[in-house]
């Protein structure tokens, strides 16, 4: 029997499994992607965008973070994800003020307000292509680009990393794009050798833009936290959004904030408790 809780951030869903209260099943933990993905299942499983391990921390750490994406890949970052666990703890494990949590990209502070907002210090983004990991050269504002052609169409793309790899394009409008055609393309596009997850963002006005989110390992989703920073990041650099914006996902608003390359990118917003529940023979799920 494994104890489970289901959380959202802005319709990102994540199956919670608490490694601290409950005992996790090894295969779950070393990450049996055959077993993750389907307990992901929409139709036959539970149903989420991923899974989120909580586990003890250690030394400035007050908890672990392990990230699986619906495929059973894992992922280095989660910017919904994060919230989620985030809120977690405050419900379950009842903790108060700041919270660090370790991921394999470093360890993430965050804190919650009486809103129920939870602002996440993001960490510093990456510029360096080497880092991020992508094959593309730095401009003249330091930010990563090229350029692609799908569908006999040209785009300018860029990339920022958030401890895990993003692709950004700037279009005119979002509800034009054929997301679910070309989403899984540039996903394993050949310049991003770990793959990448891909955004098309819509500036509005300088502290205003639309997003749609194709994430690395899950496919479409309502809502990327990493993407959203990373966006944010490659069009305050190409001078399209202030310091301060509000981006807009298919499942609601993020406020990030950035000022300039060095400097760590706070990311607020929301979390919700969807459902708990059991699940009483795991190896049945077909």
């Amino acid at each position: 029997m494994l104890n489970f809780s289901k959380y959202h951030g802005l319709g990102n869903d994540f199956i919670i499994f608490d490694g601290i209260l409950d005992s996790i099943p090894s295969e779950i933990i070393l990450g049996n992607s055959v077993l993750i993905s389907k307990i992901c299942n929409r139709n036959f499983g539970i149903g989420a965008d991923g899974i989120l391990l909580l586990l003890p921390g250690n030394g400035n750490c007050n908890f672990k973070m392990i990230i699986y994406n619906s495929d059973g890949s894992q992922a280095e970052m989660c910017g919904n994800g994060i919230r989620c666990i985030v809120k977690y703890l405050f419900d379950k494990h009842h903790i108060k003020g700041n919270v660090v949590i370790n991921t394999i990209s470093g360890d993430i502070s965050a804190k919650i307000d009486i809103n129920n907002q939870i602002e996440v210090d993001m960490g510093i983004p990456i510029l360096d292509p080497l880092n991020i990991p992508c094959k593309l050269e730095r401009g003249v504002n330091g930010l990563p680009q090229g350029k692609l052609k799908i569908d006999n169409l040209d785009f300018n793309i860029y990339s920022v990393g958030m401890g895990n790899p993003h692709m950004i394009i700037i279009v005119p409008k979002i509800k034009n794009i054929p997301i679910n055609s070309w989403g899984p393309i540039l996903e394993r596009n050949h310049r991003f050798p770990a793959s990448t997850n891909v955004h098309f963002v819509e500036i509005i006005n300088s502290r205003e833009a639309n997003i749609l989110v194709w994430e690395r390992g899950a496919g479409l989703t309502l809502a990327c936290g990493t993407g959203a920073c990373a966006c944010h990041v490659a069009c305050n650099l190409l001078g399209l959004l202030d310091n301060k914006s509000y981006l807009s996902l298919p499942g609601g608003t993020l406020n990030i904030s950035w000022t300039r390359p060095g400097q760590t990118v706070l990311m607020k917003g929301p979390s919700k408790f969807v459902f708990s529940g059991t699940i009483t023979d795991f190896y049945a799920l077909d």
